[in-house]
């Protein structure tokens, strides 16, 4: 067992779709408090709604108000709020959006004064969480914002693939407009130092993906290839970074030619996350790179269709919970040898003979 008990804050998410199944579910194996402190941030009153639906009557929450009141190694929640609330599993309400920002709110600010360690975000629905008073576009660009990063990227990881986002979530229409060169490249290089930095990779090699159809084909259908994206991909190998294309979308994923790279990087959100679903849906995880914390989530959303039937399935979120730890030890031990490097010592110079 792990001396250290990583403290994980877990926002509970849309309480109408399957987030607090999935979270309970995942917890529900005792090896998780083996290897971390979980702690869900939520209600006690929506916890035990699913737990009776999931007949988790046994598990057990220590229910507390604070982040310095949790227990290490044991399951926690920590109430955000202690009033009834009307639970409809499998319908938006803008009640449900307002309570899971709520609870996002009091984690994130809990990761960031160091109380917990890292963040895992139960899926919630923009629409409901996003009003005129509280614009919110999604998880990430909202995290971004309140930690203050000038450079972030929505990061899809499974074991097949890792695909990174030039633009996120913005209408396609709006796509063409918000590359460039300076976007792509900074793009890159924002890839390669988190793959070298968060996934301890020396010398990565990223697929960067063109815009248009047959990557423009010659500028037959496009010329953001030949003006934007090739010449970054190019300024990116001048100062050493293995990048490589650009790769029609179609073609490359078709012939498994993602599998000869580390990560691709796509220009806008469907590109990438199209096969990146298909490969990994049930067990991918979304990562925010550029936070000054770990955040990661299930790839997948409140799935209204299925919710309340017990049917959700659990292996992203639950990896969501084994990549923050992964990714938080491995930061914390880079900064750890940056700090106290190895002693260097000169070598002495020594004497040889050589007999025949």
């Amino acid at each position: 067992m792990s001396k250290e008990s990583i403290r994980v804050a877990i926002s509970m998410g849309d309480f109408n779709g399957i987030g607090v199944e999935v979270v309970l579910k995942a917890l529900s194996n005792p090896k998780m408090t083996e290897i971390c402190t979980p702690c869900i941030y939520g209600s006690s009153k929506v916890i035990s709604f699913y737990k009776k639906m999931l007949n988790l009557n046994d598990m057990h929450l220590n229910i507390v108000k604070s982040a310095a009141q949790i227990q290490t190694r044991k399951l926690n929640l920590i109430a955000c709020w202690e009033e009834e609330t009307p639970i409809t599993p499998g319908t938006p309400s803008e009640a449900a959006g307002a309570y899971a920002f709520k609870a996002l709110e009091a984690a994130v600010r809990d990761v960031k004064n160091g109380e917990m360690d890292v963040l895992v975000t139960a899926p919630l629905d923009k629409s409901t969480v996003n009003t005129k008073d509280r614009p919110f576009n999604g998880h990430t660009e909202y995290l971004a914002e309140s930690d203050g990063a000038t450079r972030h990227m929505m990061l899809l990881v499974c074991d097949e693939l890792r695909v990174g986002l030039v633009t996120g979530h913005v209408p396609l229409k709006e796509v063409a407009s918000k590359i460039n060169k300076e976007v792509i490249m900074d793009a890159i290089a924002m890839l390669h130092d988190t793959l070298k930095s968060d996934f301890g990779l020396t010398k990565p090699r990223i697929a960067v993906l063109g815009l248009n159809p047959h990557a423009g084909d010659q500028g037959l259908l496009g010329d953001e290839e030949t003006k934007y994206i090739l010449p970054a991909v190019k300024d990116a190998v001048g100062v050493g970074i293995y990048a490589f294309g650009p790769y029609p979308a179609d073609g490359f994923f078709g012939s498994d030619e993602f599998k000869k790279f580390d990560a691709v990087l796509a220009m806008y959100h469907d590109q990438g996350l199209v096969p990146f679903k298909l490969l990994g849906f049930e067990d991918g995880v979304n990562y925010t790179a550029g936070l000054s914390f770990v955040r990661t989530s299930p790839d997948h959303g409140t799935a209204y269709a299925i919710a309340g039937q017990g049917t959700a399935i659990e292996a992203s979120l639950r990896n969501a919970i084994y990549l923050a730890i992964d990714l938080h030890r491995r930061r914390k031990q880079i900064s750890e040898n940056s700090e106290k490097p190895l002693r260097f010592s000169a070598m002495r110079r020594e004497r040889f003979r050589m007999d025949f």
